[in-house]
């Protein structure tokens, strides 16, 4: 029974691979279930066994990552520990979440993305970073932190698309720093950048 199970889950690892793959060249209407089973290096009935098609495929991968990207911002519906509820550990966990589905991510964000899961990712984000920001910025009407977060969680999606680029060789932790940076700092953080640049050239002197 552990074998079927390991082997059942090396055929999807396969699949999931093989439909990443032919996306970043094609939309999804324009790829067969034939041509994933060779990229994937199965047959159909294989395939047939596991998804009723591509879409199906593709809804259960989203639909996964949706469940860890929920997960990554329960923190701040906690109120336990609000000290611990920072926004640049709320960002790392979300930017760690990313790369941990780093194949949906490229789905999403590639060029023959599914726009409508990135959208519905943001949509789940605004209230809770919306009633999260309040916390931080005691002063700000909702209508200024609403539109702060459609501006930072469109920087946010062009940080990932960078990253996806580089290959993720960045730590999740890395990229929220920048992240948080430039939330924070504006065009300041380029200066901070810089002069903590400088800081270093000096110390490895």
């Amino acid at each position: 029974m552990r074998g079927t199970d390991h082997r059942s889950r090396i055929t999807r690892l396969l699949i999931r691979r093989a439909l990443t793959e032919l996306l970043r060249q094609k939309p999804l209407q324009s790829i067969t279930v034939k041509e994933l089973c060779e990229v994937a290096g199965i047959n159909r009935g294989t395939f047939y066994a596991h998804y009723i098609d591509l879409y199906a495929l593709r809804e259960e991968m989203e639909g996964e990552m949706l469940q860890d990207f929920q997960q990554a911002l329960s923190p701040l519906l906690e109120e336990e520990q609000p000290d611990e509820r920072t926004p640049l550990k709320i960002t790392a966990g979300i930017f760690q979440c990313l790369k941990d589905n780093a194949e949906v991510c490229t789905m999403t964000l590639g060029p023959y993305g599914d726009k409508a899961f990135a959208a519905k990712l943001i949509n789940i984000g605004r209230e809770k970073c919306v009633d999260s920001y309040r916390r931080y910025f005691t002063n700000a009407s909702r209508k200024q932190l609403e539109y702060y977060y459609a501006f930072v969680s469109a920087g946010c999606i062009g940080l990932l698309e960078k990253w996806l680029s580089e290959g993720m060789t960045s730590s999740a932790e890395e990229v929220a720093e920048i992240a948080q940076g430039i939330m924070m700092s504006g065009v300041g953080f380029l200066g901070q950048a810089k002069g903590a640049e400088r800081s270093g050239d000096r110390e490895d002197a």
